[in-house]
């Protein structure tokens, strides 16, 4: 059976094919009783907008592009997972590539190295540079998101991100105001990208800082990602040296997760004995046990961030867009 057609739609209502096609697009003047029966007739015939034809009236060609780092993470994973579902409910299509952080995947993506007609494409980098942003008159529009973006930054680029520092330092804030005063950090690194993990430790040094406490290095986790099992080998090498702590800070969701495992295998009770904050507000941090207290923007509010940038972006091609933090608090504190 061929696709049913617009006309064909009308033909059996009995009305125009623009009133058919006012009633798909929710455009123009239509009756109610009439919109009801377009409506009823376009679920019994099976008929199915041409979207690739619309897309070209409006000058578009409904195809997005998604480049994130690690899609087995559960922070990438979510949100890709609330973007595509954006884009449908958008009827659009999101074409989505895994980079690995490597530098000339992304470098290729950003200049639109075959990929088709793409209306936007959304990334976040992890080994962009600044000279990797110049000369693009030719590629896609680009939407950057998190904090290696922020650090590449130029006049004529459109990102979307978070205040790091102040987040961090209210996640510590609250660890001292629940009366923690040997808090770990986990998430510290040394190579590579680093400036979530800097902008993170600032945010815990001043917080301490501003107690009176002393960052005290025997308290520092060295991860190089940050993943469950970065950060369960970080706790369990933080306890093998002896480290007194009460409470840990983790610089993302995953990191905590094997934070608690490593305490766990060890007996060590959280909250009693140890308390435990993560950052980014996962979906999995809710069935966590305990549930994990976190700092949020969580992924479904950057990928509806990152939607309404690219809705907008005829009008504002460029710009920082920076996402409010609130501190997600459960039992883990």
């Amino acid at each position: 059976m061929g696709r049913v057609s617009l006309s064909a739609v009308a033909d059996h209502v009995g009305v125009s094919a623009k009133t058919v096609s006012n009633v798909v697009n929710g455009t123009g003047r239509v009756g109610e009783e009439v919109r009801k029966r377009v409506q009823a007739a376009i679920i019994e015939l099976g008929y199915r907008p041409n979207l690739a034809a619309r897309h070209l009236r409006h000058g578009r060609s409904g195809l997005l592009a998604l480049a994130l780092p690690d899609l087995k993470e559960p922070y990438f994973a979510e949100l890709a997972s609330y973007f595509v579902s954006a884009a449908q409910e958008r009827g659009r299509t999101v074409l989505v590539a895994q980079t690995g952080g490597d530098h000339a995947t992304e470098r290729a993506l950003c200049s639109g190295e075959d990929l088709p007609a793409i209306d936007a494409l959304v990334m976040s980098p992890l080994a962009l540079t600044l000279a990797d942003l110049e000369h693009r008159e030719q590629a896609p529009p680009l939407v950057l998101l998190g904090e290696q973006a922020e650090a590449i930054l130029s006049a004529d680029v459109l990102h979307i991100g978070m205040a790091n520092v102040p987040a961090a330092r209210a996640a510590v804030e609250y660890l001292i105001g629940r009366g923690r005063r040997r808090i770990a950090a986990i998430g510290v690194q040394s190579a590579g990208p680093s400036a979530s993990s800097e902008l993170r430790f600032r945010g815990y040094r001043e917080a301490l800082e501003a107690a009176g406490l002393q960052v005290d290095p025997s308290l520092l986790g060295q991860v190089k990602d940050f993943t469950r099992v970065d950060g369960m080998v970080a706790v369990e090498s933080l306890l093998q040296d002896g480290a007194d702590f009460d409470a840990v800070f983790c610089f993302n969701d995953s990191l905590a997760v094997g934070a608690i495992h490593a305490l766990d295998a060890r007996g060590i009770k959280v909250p009693e004995k140890v308390a435990v904050m993560g950052f980014d507000d996962v979906d999995e941090a809710k069935y966590m046990v305990p549930p994990l207290t976190t700092v949020g923007p969580s992924p479904e509010t950057v990928s509806a961030q990152a939607f309404a940038a690219i809705d907008s972006l005829a009008e504002h091609p460029t710009g920082r867009h920076q996402i409010a933090f609130e501190l997600v608090i459960r039992e883990s504190t």
